[in-house]
């Protein structure tokens, strides 16, 4: 169907099939699933959450989802910007999960609202599928002065005023007339410099160490920024902010990639004599995010390893299942900050390991 308009891609097809299917009526149907009386408690509404709950459902195992935040998606509701994802169509997931007989139980946070020990009492296994929401710093000076925001604040925040929901909780940061610089190179630096537009700032900078080639975020979101007017600036490492009270400009240094480390990435080289300043007036620091395992994990057994990430077997008799045999967890949380889909797998796998493990 090439015909000089460009190709109907996959998702597109995906999209509306679904969309019509739903203007239709057409829902899931487990009548015929019989109830097997076993319940699971998951914690985190998010992709992997939502997978293993989806799961859970339709072999008649009770799933009961907890989560922190007001609404489900976690950060496909929170995170992701409007302009890239619909938050109709997180909302419409709700509402088919409802009429499964998922039950969520939101604003709730596990550790402080409710205890874990009330989880593994009331509930046959429990799913973890929390993420990763802690930012990873540069390690430079200036981090900390006005006018430098972390990616994940500023997008919720943004998310919370454009979708309306009122939180004081998420501050606006409003970047419009600024000039703005965002640091990294991945798909969450790409949100940030295409809300920044959307805001009306007045210059957005996006700076990266390596090239455009080995960039890890996505090649359309870079080409949907440069088609909003963004600059980027390759092979720049940041070595400081600068500023009074408030940030005024970045220090970077060009680099070159040098010998790939254990990975397989080159590493950037800083090139001796090539420093520069950007001024600006904002800065978003944007280099990923890590997992963030709550002090009581120590109490229950769940083990981590050192990069923080939990310990989940992916191969063992029951799948995704943690040290602790009665808590099984997917998603950014076991294998760091990665795709949504990704997440969905896992956690649908790990449903898979617990249903394995009831003996359903």
């Amino acid at each position: 169907m090439n015909d000089g308009f460009g190709a109907i891609t996959i998702g597109s097809v995906e999209k509306y099939i679904t969309d019509e299917a739903f203007n239709q009526g057409w829902m899931p149907d487990i009548s015929t699933v019989e109830s097997t009386g076993k319940r699971v408690a998951v914690v985190g509404a998010g992709p992997a959450g939502l997978g293993c709950a989806d799961v859970l459902v339709r072999n008649g195992v009770k799933a009961v989802v907890f989560d922190r935040y007001s609404e489900v998606g976690g950060l496909l509701t929170f995170g992701i910007p409007p302009f890239k994802l619909e938050k109709r169509i997180v909302l419409k997931r709700r509402e088919v999960m409802e009429e499964l007989g998922v039950e969520f139980i939101l604003n709730t946070e596990v550790g402080h609202d409710i205890q874990m020990s009330d989880l593994l009492h009331d509930f046959d296994a429990v799913f973890l599928g929390m993420g990763t929401y802690t930012y990873m710093k540069g390690g430079f000076p200036g981090e900390t002065l006005t006018g430098v925001h972390e990616a994940l604040p500023y997008l919720i925040a943004n998310n919370h005023k454009v979708e309306s929901w009122e939180s004081d909780d998420w501050p606006y940061i409003d970047l419009a007339d600024q000039n703005v610089v965002v640091l990294g190179g991945g798909d969450t630096a790409m949100d940030c410099v295409r809300t920044a537009v959307r805001q009306g700032a007045n210059r957005v900078t996006c700076v990266y160490r390596r090239d455009e080639e080995n960039m890890p975020g996505s090649r359309r979101e870079v080409w949907h920024a440069k088609e909003e007017s963004v600059r980027f600036l390759w092979n720049r490492q940041p070595i400081e902010i600068l500023g009074d009270s408030k940030v005024r400009e970045v220090r970077v240094v060009e680099t070159q990639l040098g010998a790939p480390d254990a990975r397989g990435r080159q590493q950037p080289q800083p090139v001796p004599g090539s420093e520069q300043l950007i001024p600006c007036d904002s800065v978003i620091i944007a280099f990923g995010f890590r997992p963030s395992p709550p002090d009581w994990f120590a109490d229950y057994s769940i083990e981590v390893d050192s990069f923080l990430r939990v310990k989940a077997q992916h191969d063992s008799a029951y799948s995704f299942q943690t040290s602790n045999p009665k808590v099984f967890s997917g998603g950014d949380m076991v294998r760091g900050a990665d795709l949504v889909v990704t997440a969905v797998f896992e956690g649908r796998e790990a449903a898979n390991g617990i249903i394995d493990y009831l003996e359903v």
